[in-house]
């Protein structure tokens, strides 16, 4: 089995002012043990060998995307499995994506790890059309997308958990007429043909929540961000997902990681 893991880290898994969060999210990463793992929100991991650091620690080779104007991403590989390739979707993303191509026993899996931008629906839906546009690119049918994609699931009634968040927070998540709920980014990555791996081959939760956690997220309803998104080969080689839910994963970010497992070995 190939294991597959996304987490948005917060701020570097260091908090302004606070603590650092970083020994814990080793911690998580380290009993998880990915084959591949995509980091979001990876605030000065691009300078002072952070990256580097923390990459040794869990004994995984990283690529690194910056970002123009937010926070950089990544996507780390486990030996053996073998990076044969790895870049960034060259568009002007809020945060970054990066794009890296492992071998395994199926041939070439490309994984693309990225942050859409949390504050414009129509930001989002065009950052993923560039997403779908670089799916289609790939070599081979393997990919998979994976990160936090600020945008609610388009399949799940949100009035309700939406009703509770303050008008700021809320508005992130509706349409410029106030009341439509606002879930094209992902309507647009499923429309390209990728299949959303929770419902296809999630656990007992029904939603998948992934935020917020007990270290914090004012921004947050009870709400599904973050996602693993596969093409149809991918996903038919998919056997588990599941959010990583536990001590650990409740203090370590506001987000909880999501973990699938998958039916190929390294190549």
């Amino acid at each position: 089995m190939l294991r597959v893991m996304t987490w948005n880290i917060r701020t570097g898994g260091r908090d302004r002012g606070g603590d650092d969060r970083l020994d814990r999210i080793v911690a998580v990463v380290t009993a998880q043990r990915p084959d591949v793992l995509a980091l979001q929100e990876l605030r000065g991991f691009d300078r002072g060998g952070l990256l580097a650091d923390v990459a040794g620690r869990v004994g995984m080779t990283p690529h690194l995307a910056r970002s123009c104007l937010g926070q950089p991403v990544a996507v780390l590989v486990r030996p053996p499995l073998r990076m044969l390739s790895a870049g960034r979707v060259r568009r002007p993303f809020h945060h970054a994506a990066a794009r890296a191509v492992v071998a395994t026993s199926a041939g070439p899996l490309t994984v693309v790890s990225t942050h859409l931008d949390p504050y414009s629906g129509g930001r989002r839906r065009m950052e993923a059309d560039w997403l779908a546009a670089a799916v289609r690119r790939a070599d081979g049918p393997f990919t998979l997308v994976a990160g936090d994609l600020n945008t609610l699931d388009p399949t799940v009634d949100h009035t309700e958990r939406l009703a509770g968040l303050p008008d700021l927070y809320r508005r992130r998540h509706l349409r410029r007429n106030g009341r439509t709920v606002d879930t094209r980014a992902v309507s647009r990555l499923l429309a390209a043909g990728l299949v959303d791996l929770w419902p296809h081959a999630g656990g007992a939760e029904p939603d998948g929540q992934t935020v917020p956690t007990r270290h914090g997220g004012a921004e947050f309803a009870a709400m599904r961000l973050d996602y693993l998104l596969a093409t149809p080969a991918v996903a038919a080689l998919t056997r588990q997902v599941r959010v990583v839910r536990d001590r650990e994963t409740d203090r370590a970010s506001d987000h909880y990681p999501v973990v699938a497992d998958l039916e190929l070995a390294p190549g």
